[in-house]
């Protein structure tokens, strides 16, 4: 069996403001997307709705990103290809018992569907699929009543 590639998802009121704590704090690179939301703007791919300045450059209003310094990265998108942290806005307060992180599973290509029920085997319980313009993914609930998706 192959390692599964994951990637830490933390909800946040201001992902801008966590990356940047979160940068500082582990001394991680703080992923700069300026260009590749430049060049999806231009090509009119994305509306200007979604991003924002920050550092008086385009970024992601709701999406902001770490990675280690040493870990590869698509030098096109500043995107880390290792382990990340990504922080994504939510418009909520945490509520009690509400999960504020969950981890986003990145198995082999083609393997969704064998990588979920070997989950469900291990007491993973399928919550919903999704399906839409931008991706799909299964999002499950573990035995804690943890989510994740993939």
């Amino acid at each position: 069996m192959t390692a599964i590639h994951w990637k830490l998802v933390v909800d946040a009121a201001d992902p801008h403001a966590q990356a940047a704590f979160w940068a500082a704090a582990l001394d991680y690179h703080r992923e700069d997307h300026s260009a590749l939301v430049t060049r999806l703007l231009d090509a009119g791919a994305v509306p200007p709705a979604v991003t924002l300045t920050v550092d008086g450059r385009p970024a992601w209003r709701d999406l902001a990103a770490v990675r280690h310094p040493d870990d590869p990265f698509d030098p096109a998108s500043d995107t880390g290809l290792g382990h990340r942290i990504l922080f994504q806005r939510v418009p909520e307060p945490k509520p009690a018992g509400k999960n504020r992180l969950h981890l986003d599973l990145h198995p082999t290509p083609g393997t969704r569907k064998s990588e979920v029920a070997r989950l469900e085997s291990l007491g993973a319980t399928l919550v919903r699929e999704v399906d839409e313009p931008g991706g799909s993914w299964s999002i499950m609930s573990d035995p804690n009543t943890s989510d994740y998706q993939f």
